[in-house]
């Protein structure tokens, strides 16, 4: 029932495109210890983030000469109805604040923009183009944007995101061509976001922490990546089998290749069209397997099962019989 809850308040803010939902410093820190070999002599950008106020700020401030970073740059998006918990200055301008590690971890001067900050305006894609990496909480509901954005600028970048955001064929097809993946952490791997006072908290899965912020966890979020990391090349450990088991995995009606309930079912010894959840792709080697098809079938609508829909689905197939074993 609190997960549920918490979905549909997350929910609510990106059909309201009310993207006020931050990034507690727990959550950063158990991410970013998988990627730091990645930052040295690097520029990050933090673009949807107050220098000021910013949780990521204050990990790359903090970890600045532990990483070896070259700079630091946070921009902000502002206006007099979307205000970063009430800590930035009601304006129509947007700011962004470079930081050089200096010793001060204050050292730092903070300039407004011309416009509002927007990620998409001029001035902040001049910032982008400064950057080697970006690392931030994007705004959910102009997520296709943002990373369409990114990897149009050839950036690296880890980012937070909803789960579903793998359903977007944009991000699927990125995935698929393994040009991104999924970081570490995702559902509950992930253990909440800061929200503004107005925000109202639903649910068992909320609480007001010893510093007063408030707390959703919604479990429904990913780290969604480009940088390389050690899990992603780990193979998943099959212990089903096919054979003997075949009434657990029916063939969909549309479309030759059997459906699979969950991602520690597939079996070692099936080597064709299997259908996963989208949740497989936490999980996926691309060493491993070959990610095929999101959701259709061979006539072009979604894959069923004695003429139901299932939940959505991934088609993947085996790389080879000896990948399944390696």
């Amino acid at each position: 029932m609190a997960r549920k809850a918490g979905q549909s308040t997350l929910h609510q803010a990106k059909s309201g495109k009310k993207d006020e939902f931050y990034t507690q410093l727990s959550d950063i820190e158990r991410e970013l210890i998988h990627y730091e070999h990645h930052f040295a002599n690097k520029t990050v950008l933090c673009n949807c983030d107050d220098i000021s106020a910013s949780n990521f700020a204050k990990y790359f401030i903090s970890n600045f000469e532990r990483l070896g970073l070259k700079r630091l740059i946070c921009s902000c998006y502002n206006n007099s109805d979307n205000n970063l918990l009430n800590q930035i200055d009601i304006s129509t301008h947007g700011k962004f604040a470079v930081y050089d590690g200096s010793k001060s971890k204050t050292s730092y001067k903070v300039t407004s923009l011309k416009g509002n900050g927007d990620f998409r305006s001029f001035e902040c894609q001049s910032l982008l183009e400064q950057a080697d990496i970006v690392v931030t909480n994007p705004p959910f509901s102009l997520f296709r944007e943002y990373i369409a954005q990114i990897m149009e600028f050839g950036k690296k970048f880890l980012v937070i995101s909803n789960i579903n955001a793998i359903t977007y064929k944009e991000i699927f097809s990125l995935i698929a061509k393994n040009k991104v993946w999924l970081g570490i952490n995702l559902g509950r791997g992930i253990s909440g976001f800061i929200v503004p006072e107005h925000y109202p908290l639903y649910g068992l899965e909320t609480k007001v922490n010893e510093l007063g912020q408030r707390i959703v966890a919604t479990n429904n979020c990913m780290w969604l990546t480009n940088l390389d990391h050690t899990a992603r090349h780990d193979f998943l450990p099959l212990t089903q089998r096919y054979q003997g088991h075949e009434d657990s995995y029916p063939y969909y009606d549309n479309c030759p290749a059997i459906n699979v309930n969950r991602t520690k079912d597939i079996p070692c010894d099936y080597f064709g069209l299997m259908g996963v959840p989208i949740t497989f792709l936490h999980k996926f080697n691309p060493a491993q397997f070959e990610v095929v098809r999101f959701r259709k079938g061979d006539d072009g609508k979604d894959l069923k099962i004695a003429g139901k829909p299932t939940y959505f689905r991934i088609l993947i197939r085996p790389r080879s019989a000896q990948s399944q074993t390696a």
